[in-house]
């Protein structure tokens, strides 16, 4: 089985946290010694885990150009197994309102890695994305995630216009945000179970993609700047979603 490679302090801790056993190779430079290292070592001894000590320049190697910040983790792939109507299920008998995030052509990793973050801060259930256009969790999308990887179910699917009408079918509401759009995030009720979709920044959504949304809506632009990043505008939109289901 091949392995993925993790890099960084959050993106192993956040492994050795939640699947440790899943780690089976674990290097650190053995030039560090600080106190945040040492921290990381007993966390990462406690879970039996061995370390294997090498030099900076032997790291960097195994990073594959990705920054460690000393520390790189083989480990087998822990993604949830679940599908989006295993998840939609699992929702229902919580009794919770889905909150989802839907990327569509987002290849740049930093974009991913931030997407994830702001997803796990802001409660979302998952990330789901198509398995072709789009990145997938490297090692660069894991360190830029802070842990938020191992913690936000990332779902792939073959298409997404077609998840998007199987959500549509479970009652919730698939919303796009568009520049043009006559109606703000502000305008619009997202207390309901709701799929915020995000394009990629330039290209913006597919076509089949924004037509198969319930309603597209804007984010409001003050300054002289004419779009945000997708991971920004993910993160302002998911936040919409927190304020108005904490005002109810």
């Amino acid at each position: 089985m091949a392995l993925q490679m993790l890099a960084g302090f959050h993106a192993v801790r956040a492994r050795i946290r939640h699947a440790a056993s899943s780690i089976k190779e674990l290097y650190i430079e053995e030039a560090r010694r600080d106190k945040r290292m040492q921290s990381f070592i007993e966390q990462a001894e406690s879970q039996g885990l061995k370390i294997v000590f090498v030099d900076k320049k032997r790291l960097d190697t195994i990073a594959r150009g990705v920054r460690h910040q000393g520390v790189v983790a083989m480990a087998t792939e822990a993604e949830l197994a679940m599908d989006v109507d295993e998840l939609l299920d699992l929702l229902e008998d919580k009794g919770e309102k889905p909150l989802l995030l839907l990327l569509d052509s987002v290849t740049d990793p930093h974009n991913l890695g931030a997407c994830l973050r702001s997803a796990d801060a802001a409660g979302c259930h998952a990330v789901i994305a198509p398995r072709d256009r789009a990145v997938g969790l490297n090692a660069t999308v894991r360190r830029v995630a802070c842990g938020a990887a191992e913690t936000t179910p990332y779902l792939t699917v073959t298409n997404l216009a077609r998840t998007m009408r199987s959500l549509k079918e479970r009652d919730v509401w698939v919303v796009g945000t568009d520049d043009q759009a006559e109606n703000s995030i502000h305008d619009i009720d997202v207390t309901r179970g709701i799929a915020w979709v995000m394009g990629a920044e330039g290209e913006g959504m597919r076509r089949l993609t924004r037509e198969t949304c319930d309603e597209l809506v804007s984010i409001p632009m003050i300054g002289s700047v004419e779009s945000l990043n997708v991971s920004v505008a993910s993160a302002v939109c998911l936040y919409e979603s927190v304020r108005q289901r904490r005002s109810v």
